[in-house]
C-alpha cells in the first residue's frame, strides 16, 4: 500500500467530513432541521447514504447520524513518516468521502441549488442564468450541468448495463492535457458503447469546458452526462453505480457488502484521474476503489498494482510524453485500453472503415443546420431507401457503387436527391424479411459521428456534419457502413451484401417508383388478417435512440408510425432476432373492444417505456393515445372547431389549420410523449377499418395534405365507401383549400361533410 496515496486520501477525507459537517450546521441554523433534502427525479433517498447505512435521508436533521457514522470511519493522517497506513484505513476514509460528498450536495439541494447554473464565457464559468444559448447541447439546452441521474434514464441505462449492451461506464475526473486530447478520450469511449460521466476540474478548467469548446454533445442522448464542475459531483456516478444495485439486484439499503459486490461483479465502471490529483481526488478514488472501481490517471502518481478490492490493479499511473514518438491522441487512447483492460471490460466492437466514429452512442446524436454540410430528403430533395432480396448469382459481395455525383460541388448547406439500394442474398434468406432488413438502415446509419438519419422509405432524411465531411466522410462511406453492420448483425441470413448510392436525379426517379411498388405489396398482404383474428400484437422499440419511453403497438390493422413495418413484418424481425426490437405482446383479456384497452399492451408499454404511459388506447386520439417518435409519416391532430381532425404529411411544408405547420407539430407529437388530440401515425393506417375507430373513424378527417390525397387516391376512396360517404374525399378539405379555421369551417358547410352532424368528439 502507498504511504503517498493513503495519506493524502486520509488528509482528503478528514477535510470533507469537516467541510461537510460545517455545512450541515449551517444549513440547519438557517433552513431549520425539516428542510427538505431529495435529489429530484429520483428513487432510493441520498443513494450511497442509503446504500451504505440504510438510512432514509429526507430532512437536513437526517444527515447528522450519518455524518457521525462517517467521522467513525475516519483515521488520524500519520504524521510518522515511518507508519505505513493499512489499505482497510484508506478505504475507510474513501467511504467517509462518499458520505460526506452525498450530504455535501443534499444540503446544496436542500437550499435550492439544483444544478448549478452557469453561463460559458472565454475565461469557462462565470455568473449567469439558467437559460445559456452558449450552452446548447452540453449538458442540456438550458445551460445546466445534469446533477444526479433521473429515474427513467437509470432503468434505461442500468438494463443495458445488466444485459451488456452496455459494458461498463467512466468516471472523468479533472481536466485533459489538451481540447483535443478530451475529445479522443471521449470519442474512445463512445466507440465501445461506454457511459461517460464527467466531473471536477484543474485550476478551474473542466474537462466539460474542453469538450463543448470543441462543440461536443453532451446529453442523455450521447452517452456523455456531465455531472458538475467541481470533485463533489462525482458522487453522482457512484450513486449511479449504487443505484443499479438497488434497482436491478434486488439488494436493499444498508446491505453495502452486498451492493458493493454486485459492483464489482456486474457493472464494470472504472476513474480516469486526468491531471493534478489533489487530496479529494485521492478520498474519492478511495471511496470507488470500494466499489471495485480502479483509477488510471495520466499524471505521475504512485500505483497500487496488487489485486484484492478491485479485479486488478487499484491505482495505474499513465503519464503523458513518457513514451518517445507517441504523440498525444495515440497516447489517450491507450489511456483508454489501458483503463478497459484493468477493470476488465468485455467489448464489442463493429469495425466500420469510415473516418469517423462508430458506435451505438452516437445514435442519439442531431446535426443542426448551423453544422450542416449537405442534406438528403426533407424539404428541399427526395430520399429514399430500399432492400430487396436478390439471387446468390445476381449481386457481388462488398459491391459499393455510387451511382451519379458526390457532394463535393454542392454548396455548403446544400441538398441532393438520394437513393439508397441495398440488395442482400442468402440461403436462408426470405422475402418476408426485406422489410425487418431495411429497416435496420436507420439503425446502422446513426451509429456515425456526424451523420443523422430519420425517417425510412421514401421519407428518409439523412443529414451529414461538416465536420464529418471534413474528416474525409462521403457517401461511399454509407455503403461500407451498411455493407459491415448487415454481415455482423444478420451474418445467419445474409452471404451477400451489395450497396448502390443513386444521385443521378433521372435514376432516383426511376428506383424510387419501383421501391414504391415495393412498399405498396408489403402493404396490402394484410388485407385481410384483423386484429381480432391474432392473439398476439407486437412491439417496436427501435426509434428508442431517439425518443427512449416511446413504445409501438403494432396490431394487423394498425401499422407501426413509420409506415416501415407492419404485424408480418414485426413477427419475421422476431423471428430472425428473438431479443431484437420486436417483441411479442400477448393480447391478453380485451378491457374495451370500443377504444381498444387489451392488459397485455397497457402492462407491456408500462414497462418499456420506463413507467411513463400507463396505458394505450389502441383506436382513439382521444383517450391515452400510442406514443410517437420522429420517424411518424403523418401527424393527426384534433380541429375542435370542426369537431374533426386534420391530418398532414411530412411532405407537407404548408401551414395547417392547427396553425403550426408538420416541422411545428412533430414537436408535440413526438419525443415519446402521450397527448391526447395529438398522434404521429403510418399513412396507411388512414385506410384502416380500426383508425381511430372509437372516435368516428374515417368520417372526421376534416382536412388533408393534398399529397396524401393524391398518393393514396385509391385506397382513400374504397375507404370512404366502405365507411357509407363515397363523396367523402371530395369534402375533405386540403391546403390548396384553406389553411386556417376561418377557411375551412365554410368549406366544411358548404360540402356537408359528415363530421360537422357527428357527436362532439370531445
Amino acid at each position: 500500500m502507498s504511504r503517498y496515496i493513503a495519506t493524502r486520501a486520509l488528509r482528503g477525507a478528514n477535510m470533507v467530513v469537516r467541510e461537510a459537517d460545517q455545512m450541515l450546521k449551517q444549513a440547519i441554523a438557517e433552513l431549520g432541521p425539516d428542510a427538505k433534502v431529495e435529489f429530484t427525479n429520483t428513487a432510493y433517498f441520498l443513494p450511497v447514504i442509503y446504500g451504505f447505512t440504510g438510512r432514509q435521508v429526507t430532512k437536513l436533521a437526517d444527515l447528522g447520524p450519518v455524518l457521525e457514522e462517517a467521522k467513525k470511519l475516519l483515521h488520524p493522517v500519520p504524521k510518522d513518516k515511518h507508519y505505513l497506513p493499512y489499505l482497510g484505513e484508506t478505504l475507510d476514509a474513501g467511504v467517509a468521502s462518499l458520505l460526506a460528498m452525498e450530504a455535501i450536495e443534499g444540503i446544496r439541494f436542500a437550499r435550492g441549488e439544483e444544478p448549478m447554473p452557469f453561463n460559458w464565457g472565454s475565461k469557462g464559468l462565470v455568473g449567469g442564468s439558467f437559460t445559456s444559448p452558449e450552452f446548447e447541447g452540453a449538458g442540456g439546452a438550458d445551460g445546466r450541468l445534469n446533477g444526479p441521474i433521473d429515474d427513467i434514464q437509470l432503468r434505461a441505462w442500468g438494463i443495458q448495463l445488466v444485459d451488456g449492451r452496455m459494458p461498463g461506464f467512466a468516471a472523468i475526473v479533472g481536466c485533459a492535457k489538451s481540447n483535443e486530447v478530451a475529445v479522443e478520450i471521449v470519442r474512445q469511449l463512445q466507440q465501445r458503447n461506454i457511459l461517460v460521466f464527467l466531473s471536477g476540474n484543474v485550476n478551474g478548467r473542466s474537462i466539460i469546458h474542453q469538450l463543448h469548446e470543441e462543440g461536443v454533445e453532451m446529453g442523455y442522448d450521447t452517452y456523455i452526462v456531465p455531472f458538475g464542475l467541481d470533485t463533489m459531483s462525482a458522487i453522482y456516478a457512484l450513486g449511479f453505480a449504487t443505484r443499479s444495485a438497488l434497482t436491478f439486484g434486488g439488494m436493499k439499503g444498508g446491505q453495502a457488502r452486498e451492493i458493493l459486490l454486485y459492483n464489482k461483479y456486474r457493472v464494470f465502471a472504472f476513474v480516469l484521474a486526468l491531471g493534478e490529483i489533489d487530496d479529494l481526488k485521492y478520498a474519492a478514488a478511495a471511496g470507488a476503489i470500494s466499489y471495485g472501481f480502479p483509477t488510471i490517471a495520466d499524471t505521475v502518481i504512485p500505483q497500487i498494482l496488487p489485486t484484492g478490492i478491485t479485479s486488478y490493479e487499484h491505482v495505474i499511473s499513465m503519464p503523458f510524453d513518457d513514451i518517445e514518438g507517441e504523440n498525444d491522441l495515440e497516447r489517450a487512447k491507450r489511456l483508454v485500453q489501458r483503463a478497459i483492460e484493468v477493470r476488465g471490460v468485455k467489448i464489442k466492437i463493429t469495425e466500420v472503415p469510415i473516418p469517423v466514429p462508430y458506435g451505438s452512442a452516437f445514435e442519439g446524436e442531431r446535426v443542426r443546420r448551423a453544422d450542416m454540410r449537405i442534406e438528403f430528403g426533407g424539404k428541399n430533395s427526395r430520399c429514399f431507401e430500399y432492400l430487396r432480396m436478390r439471387n446468390m448469382d445476381e449481386i457481388e459481395d462488398h459491391k459499393i457503387v455510387v451511382d451519379g455525383p458526390g457532394f463535393e460541388d454542392v454548396e455548403e448547406g446544400g441538398s441532393m436527391d438520394m437513393g439508397i439500394l441495398v440488395e442482400v442474398a442468402g440461403r436462408k434468406m426470405q422475402e418476408d424479411f426485406e422489410p425487418v432488413l431495411e429497416r435496420q438502415i436507420h439503425y446502422f446509419i446513426n451509429g456515425a459521428s456526424g451523420v443523422q438519419h430519420i425517417g425510412q422509405r421514401d421519407i428518409t432524411w439523412i443529414r451529414i456534419s461538416k465536420a464529418a465531411a471534413q474528416k474525409g466522410f462521403n457517401l461511399k462511406h454509407l455503403g461500407e457502413i451498411l455493407y459491415a453492420r448487415f454481415h455482423a448483425d444478420f451474418g445467419a441470413i445474409v452471404d451477400k451484401v451489395q450497396v448502390t448510392i443513386i444521385t443521378d436525379p433521372k435514376k432516383v426517379a426511376e428506383m424510387l417508383e419501383v421501391a414504391r411498388q415495393a412498399y405498396d405489396y408489403r402493404n396490402r398482404r394484410l388485407a385481410d388478417l384483423t386484429d381480432e383474428a391474432v392473439d398476439t400484437f407486437y412491439s417496436c422499440t427501435l426509434c428508442q435512440s431517439f425518443a427512449p419511453n416511446h413504445v409501438c403497438v403494432v396490431t394487423p390493422e394498425r401499422l407501426g408510425l413509420c409506415g416501415a413495418y407492419n404485424w408480418l413484418d414485426c413477427k419475421a424481425s422476431y423471428e430472425i432476432n428473438p431479443t431484437g426490437p420486436n417483441q411479442p405482446i400477448p393480447k391478453g383479456t380485451c378491457l374495451d373492444p370500443v377504444k381498444g384497452y387489451f392488459t397485455g399492451p397497457n402492462e407491456f408499454v408500462k414497462q418499456y417505456s420506463h413507467g411513463t404511459v400507463e396505458q394505450v388506447a389502441l383506436y382513439s386520439i382521444m383517450e391515452n393515445p400510442m406514443t410517437a417518435c420522429g420517424c411518424f409519416e403523418c401527424i393527426m391532430m384534433v380541429i375542435p372547431e370542426a369537431n374533426g381532425v386534420m391530418i398532414v404529411s411530412r411532405e407537407d411544408p404548408s401551414m395547417t389549420p392547427a396553425g403550426m405547420t408538420f416541422s411545428t407539430l412533430a414537436g408535440m407529437a413526438g419525443g415519446g410523449l402521450q397527448t391526447p388530440g395529438v398522434m404521429g401515425i403510418g399513412k396507411y393506417y388512414i385506410t384502416s377499418k380500426k383508425f381511430i375507430s372509437a372516435d368516428g373513424g374515417l368520417k372526421r378527417v376534416v382536412w388533408m395534405s393534398s399529397i396524401l390525397k393524391q398518393q393514396m387516391r385509391e385506397e382513400l376512396q374504397k375507404a370512404a365507401e366502405r365507411e357509407g360517404v363515397p363523396d367523402l374525399l371530395d369534402k375533405i378539405a386540403d391546403e390548396t383549400i384553406c389553411t386556417d379555421v376561418d377557411g375551412l369551417l365554410p368549406w366544411l358547410e358548404e360540402k356537408g361533410h359528415p363530421a360537422l352532424m357527428m357527436d362532439p368528439i370531445f
